[in-house]
């Protein structure tokens, strides 16, 4: 079966956004408004957008959004620049802060309620042919294309009942839904591991908190017996407690109520930190632990100029990795170049890269095999584990983008003596191990969750226009939950 062919409009018109004057925004505030560079694609970016008063706000609740709205930008760029793309779809999730639509992103509203289920429209809105739909519809520059309400109401759109449409949207949105899950999950996971590395290794929290133990111990030594009032070994136990609590964040009593096994490592851990600082080149650091600049700690092979390697007809290709590509975490429409590159020049998923160029940032990469561009560093270290290389690369980015940021150049940035000039400390082996076993885990996991959403995003692309064409139907398919699993 396949639907007959309506449009967009029979279903719903588009509301514009409210056109705020430049002097209601602000940088921060309650009331956040979105503009077009916020709608992304599936989904609102809520970062870097302004601001208007409470009053503004209060005088403009009908822009104000909601749960299920269907966003659209209706000013963008032509296909050659895919990332800011005109006609970007996105759905506001559920707990999602409240917000306000500018001019220029526009929201579906439908004319009847229970005509169509909204879901339907923003997943019809989302496939490859309405996209190409209504970039070619559009007007004005390859840079700055436009379109319209009607432009957007014209969209070719099956013809479905209410319960169809229900059906349909329900597949597609589970699954959108288990990837935003896994989204959250694993911005949670990562916060966790930098505050973990943040404490450890810039904050010593738990060497001083071993210190702080020493130090009130001493006040209690005797003029007489110039000794302290507890030995040694009651000491030493008194410290690793003291950094058991710092490096759980439990309280003794939580610390009680753990298995022998969890307090074992922890004490173990928990041991293996100095309890004193002393002087170093960049000041005062655990005693015992190294500084060596961040290209002794791991290798940073620059990517090759792959236009001077392309693919032959017939021959085997990789997709080309650029920083756009390591931006978005996918390969789809890059460019392509021979396989028949030196295999250290090959990235797969797992692999840690590091965009010197442009926009400075590093990502592990979860977007397939893929051929190795200029302007991209792939990191890897014979010595150290993946986290340890990777969160010391992210502690000296902010460093690195204002050096990029003072060049007088149109893309900033970074040199070879950059790397050497940034400082790493380096503790003991057994520590860097036993404290992998926190932060690899976490690292490992996060990974694992993206390459999970991968899939369920090549699910969905699959499932997507045969479902909306009517040529399988919601009972042809499998449940979202076995798909997902």
């Amino acid at each position: 079966m396949t639907f007959e062919l309506t449009t967009l409009g029979e279903y719903a018109r588009v509301q514009g956004g409210y056109a705020y004057k430049s002097k209601d925004f602000s940088e921060s505030g309650k009331c956040p408004v979105l503009k077009i560079k916020n709608v992304r694609f599936g989904n609102v970016d809520y970062a870097e957008a302004s601001f208007i008063s409470e009053e503004i706000a209060n005088e403009t609740k009908d822009w104000k959004t909601k749960e299920g709205d269907i966003l659209i930008s209706m000013t963008g760029s032509g296909p050659n620049a895919p990332q800011s793309l005109v006609g970007r779809v996105a759905r506001v999730w559920e707990d999602e802060p409240d917000a306000w639509i500018n001019q220029r992103v526009g929201r579906i509203v439908l004319k009847e309620e229970g005509s169509i289920h909204p879901d339907f429209l923003f997943y019809l809105i989302s496939t490859p042919r309405s996209q190409d739909y209504l970039v070619s519809n559009s007007s004005g520059s390859a840079n700055q294309a436009n379109i319209s309400g009607k432009t957007i109401e014209s969209l070719p759109c099956p013809k479905v009942d209410f319960d169809q449409s229900a059906a349909i949207a329900k597949i597609l949105r589970e699954l959108d839904q288990k990837i935003l899950l896994n989204r959250q999950i694993n911005q949670t996971l990562e916060q966790i591991a930098q505050a973990i590395f943040k404490s450890w290794f810039v904050d010593f929290e738990p060497v001083k908190a071993k210190a702080q133990v020493r130090a009130s111990a001493a006040k209690g030594r005797t003029p007489e017996s110039g000794q302290n009032s507890i030995n040694e070994k009651e000491l030493e136990a008194e410290m690793n407690r003291a950094v058991m609590r710092a490096i759980s964040g439990k309280t003794d009593e939580e610390l009680d109520q753990l298995s022998p096994e969890q307090r074992l490592q922890l004490t173990t851990t928990a041991a293996l930190f100095p309890d004193e600082l002393e002087d170093s080149e960049l000041g005062e650091i655990p005693k015992g632990w190294k500084v060596k600049p961040l290209d002794k700690v791991a290798d940073y092979l620059n990517g090759l100029a792959l236009q001077k390697f392309p693919a032959e007809d017939g021959e085997e290709s990789l997709p080309v990795i650029k920083i756009a590509q390591l931006k978005k975490g996918d390969s789809k429409g890059a460019d392509r170049a021979s396989k028949n590159i030196k295999p250290e020049y090959v990235i797969d998923n797992g692999d840690v890269i590091f965009s010197w160029s442009g926009s400075l940032f590093i990502d592990i990469w979860c977007g397939g095999e893929g051929a190795l561009n200029q302007h991209l560093f792939k990191v890897t270290s014979d010595n150290y584990p993946k986290w340890f290389y990777l969160y010391w690369t992210n502690y000296h980015l902010t460093e690195f983008q204002r050096i990029a940021a003072d060049k007088a150049v149109t893309m900033g940035h970074i040199k070879r003596g950059n790397l050497s000039s940034a400082m790493c400390l380096v503790p003991v082996e057994k520590l860097i191990n036993s404290l992998g076993e926190y932060i690899s885990t976490l690292v490992e996991l996060s990974v694992k969750r993206r390459l999970e959403n991968e899939n369920l995003a090549k699910i969905r692309d699959s499932l997507l226009p045969k479902l909306l064409s009517g040529e399988i139907t919601p009972s042809d398919t499998q449940s979202t939950a076995e798909a997902v699993a």
